[in-house]
Formats: C-alpha cells, structure tokens, sequence
C-alpha cells in the first residue's frame, strides 16, 4: 500500500496548520481505525520525509545527506496498528526541521541571530551535542545550516507545528485513558545499524527504552522483549536509547499512562547509504504486525491507575 493510501476500515485526519509547506501534505496526520478497539496509541515521530524548499536552500547539505536523522519509514512499518484498532500519530516534517521529542524549546543561541525569550533551555546536553528542538547537525556531526536562523523561524516551527503535535498526542492519549481507563504509548523510531549495546559488541536488532523502568509498567517491557525474542530478534533495553522527551513526559504510570521507546536496527529493512528499504522490509513489517497483534491483546490487569489512599 502506498505511503498516502488509506484502507477502508481507517479515517486519516489531517490537520492543516504549517506555514512551511511539506510537498503539499499536512505537517503531520492520524491514521484512525474507524472504532478504535485497544488502549493503544502509535506514535511515528521522526519518520518525516517531506522537506520544504526553503529548508533545504538553507542548509549545506545535499538532499541525500540531510536524511541521516530521519527514522525513515517507521511509519509504514507500524501501520498494522490501524488495523488491529489503534490510532497511529506519523510527522511528514522531518526531524531535521524539527524535533517533538525534545522539550519545546531546547535551543541553541549560537544557532540564530536575534535573543532566545529567557524560558528556552539552552544548556542541555542535546543542546551541547546539536541535537535540540531545532538541531543544528545530522549524522556525524553535519552542520545542517549555512547561515544563522533568525529567533523568530525556531519560535514559529515550535508555535505552529510542535504545540500542535503534542496537543494532538496528548488527545490521544486522553481520550484513549477516558474510554479504557488507561492508555499505552509505543513512540516507534529507528536507529543506525552501527549502534551497539554499551560494554559489549553486540548490535541490537530492537532497544527498548522505558526510562529505566519509570514510564511504564515492568510487564510492558518485558511482554514486548518476549515477544520480539520469540520473533528470533536481538532485544536490548535502556542503553544507549533510554527514551526521550515523549516517553519520559507522558509516561505516568501510577494515573494509568505508560509509555515505552522502541528503536529498530535500520539494517534490517534498508539501505541506509540510498535510504531505501531492501528485501528484509516485507519480513520485518510482517513480524511487527505479529508484534503488534500480542503486545494489544496484553491483560489489562497492571495497567489500570494506581487507588488513591483514603484520607
């Protein structure tokens, strides 16, 4: 199925409120099963591939180059999730642009000409690596940009794309705990072939991050290492990917919310050199749709929030 069908039993809501223009496609949609059966929510953040003009005159890089940080289609790899009854969140715009899986306004002052307002966070380690909000590298520390960016670009990809993605998440999310009493997050990324467990040699098929145990409920975890070993895959967890901003801001487990980061070894669905996915696609789709299918039908029982002690 191509990439922008939609199949009869989903509803994709777009929502169309970018001042960037992302090939004619909204910054980010929904693709919603019509009755939405698991307390399930997908989330594809870092899968964007569009790349507006004007981005990519202002950068140095090649259009080829500038993908090194794109988790390039998570979202098609995950689109089982619709089918079995979870709604599935996916960005067009690409990470490079943006980054919801930073706080807001994680910002590099050396980045732009013009004063960062004084709530931006401009010392944290994703800042000092060039990694933030809006990044300032790809890859192995590619500088993105050829000139500084005014203040006001960054603020406005901020206003205009990402309070609108998390306010379309934290929908989700709500309306997912209302109707089932609790609501689970899988925030789906890939990472480079090259990344190996830390101590050791060994390339991780798959990294679970559940922020050391605190965003979701230890059950979740380990159902999900079960069920990708049985599958013959490699599982690591936490290290180097414990999760990010999403995971570790919507995990709550004690009010019924959890959330768990799955990285997948991009090696095994494409050639990362022409970002292209190879013959090991089909297969990998094929066993996260088995994935999906076990991990939803997981007992409720452990998820639901915790009683709040009588006075």
């Amino acid at each position: 199925m191509a990439a922008d069908e939609t199949e009869p039993n989903q509803t994709t809501r777009h929502i169309a409120l970018a001042q960037a223009d992302f090939n004619g496609l909204p910054p980010f949609d929904i693709l919603a099963p019509a009755d939405q059966r698991l307390p399930f929510v997908f989330n594809s953040p870092h899968s964007g591939r569009q790349y507006p003009r004007e981005f990519l005159e202002a950068s140095r890089l090649n259009e080829v180059s500038i993908r090194r940080s794109e988790d390039a289609y998570v979202d098609d790899l995950f689109k089982a999730a619709v089918e079995v009854g979870s709604p599935l969140l996916r960005a067009h715009f690409p990470r490079a642009y943006l980054d919801v899986n930073r706080e807001p306004y994680e910002l590099d002052p050396k980045m732009f000409e013009g004063r960062l307002p004084s709530y931006a966070n401009v010392r944290s380690i994703r800042v000092a690596g060039g990694l933030g909000t809006v990044a300032r590298v790809v890859g192995e520390n590619q500088e993105i940009y050829k000139h500084r960016l005014p203040v006001s670009e960054a603020l406005s990809r901020v206003e205009y794309i990402y309070k609108p993605y998390h306010t379309a998440l934290r929908r989700l999310l709500a309306q997912t705990h209302v109707t089932f009493g609790h609501a689970i997050l899988i925030d789906c990324h890939s990472m480079p072939s090259s990344v190996k467990c830390q101590n050791n040699d060994v390339r991780p098929d798959f990294i679970l991050g559940d922020r050391y145990g605190t965003s979701c409920s230890e059950e979740l975890t380990n159902r999900a290492a079960a069920i990708l070993n049985s599958l013959g895959y490699n599982v690591s967890r936490n290290k180097p990917y414990a999760g990010g901003f999403i995971t570790e801001h919507y995990g709550r487990p004690s009010s019924g919310l959890h959330a768990l980061q799955l990285e997948i070894n991009r090696g095994l669905y494409m050639d990362e050199a022409r970002h292209q996915p190879h013959e090991g696609f089909s297969k990998l789709a094929s066993d996260l749709r088995d994935f999906i299918i076990e991990i939803t039908a997981m007992p409720d029982a452990g998820f639901a929030a915790e009683p709040i002690a009588a006075e």
